[in-house]
């Protein structure tokens, strides 16, 4: 018998959307998200934008793609990073806007 997708199990719908929560739950992360929205971004350039160590950058992905809201993509001699889907982004804007109200 196949398991019950999310949509069939409010609880697991609910335990998904705390989960992809928690892995957003950092500044940096926030911060990646952000300027991912953008497209798709080297470390060095996330390093850039956001002003913090590349090791911290690449902790902070490692979680994103951990928690599959971010892809890498070899690209010569380095990885390029984008979001998986557009869902994300709006919900990090929106918390970025609503949080400068």
């Amino acid at each position: 018998m196949p398991s019950p997708s999310p949509a069939d199990d409010p609880l697991q719908s609910l335990q998904a959307a705390s989960d992809l929560l928690r892995a957003l739950a950092s500044p940096v992360r926030v911060g990646i998200v952000r300027e991912l929205a953008e497209g798709g971004k080297c470390v060095h350039e996330l390093v850039a934008a956001l002003g913090v160590s590349q090791p911290l950058v690449s902790q902070h992905l490692r979680v994103l793609r951990t928690s599959r809201i971010v892809t890498a993509r070899r690209q010569a001699r380095e990885t390029q990073y984008s979001l998986t889907d557009d869902h994300v982004a709006h919900i990090v804007l929106d918390a970025i806007r609503h949080a400068q109200e």
